[in-house]
């Protein structure tokens, strides 16, 4: 089967891992700072901060586990590391869609636990100043948990994910144990 790796456009000195310049000051700068690596769920475009991701691979075989919720859809083997992976789409509650050569896991790290997110198709890196960056509305208490903020890029806006909520305390308890 073919694999489409996806092209993310990378600046200069942009990574996935943190890199440090020493300022005009000579103290350490994190270059990181400000910068999202974005996809998509269908016509809607999301970003991650860049420091969580450690890389982003094609879709692979997934190992479904017994009860797990919905959206985590199994575990892959990532050259014998054991990661967990989650839908977003239905972890958003949309309906769930085929996976196709464009479908991605981006792999990041929370807290204590490294996850995969299958997402449509990964864009780009992006860089949004904090003054780009307004807060989600506040439509009801549970209604924007997972957006942290919202970047406007040009004439388009990017939903800001917080990658922290993304897993809940009792999801976390359970991929631990695994």
């Amino acid at each position: 089967m073919k694999q489409f790796l996806p092209d993310v456009k990378l600046g200069k000195g942009d990574s996935m891992a943190h890199n440090f310049e020493l300022n005009n000051n000579g103290l350490e700068e994190d270059t990181q700072m400000g910068k999202y690596l974005t996809f998509s769920l269908e016509k809607e475009y999301y970003g991650i901060e860049i420091k969580y991701v450690t890389e982003i691979i094609g879709i692979q075989t997934i190992t479904g586990v017994p009860e797990l919720p919905d959206y985590i859809k199994g575990i892959i083997n990532l050259r014998g590391k054991i990661i967990p992976v989650m839908d977003v789409r239905l972890r958003f509650k949309k309906y769930s869609k085929a996976y196709n050569d464009r479908t991605c896991i981006i792999v990041v790290d929370m807290e204590e636990i490294s996850v995969g997110l299958i997402v449509d198709s990964v864009s780009e890196v992006l860089s949004i100043g904090e003054g780009e960056i307004v807060p989600p509305p506040e439509i009801q208490k549970s209604g924007n948990r997972f957006i942290k903020g919202i970047g406007k890029v040009g004439n388009e806006v990017k939903l800001l994910l917080d990658c922290d909520k993304l897993l809940n305390e009792e999801d976390k308890g359970s991929l631990l144990k695994e």
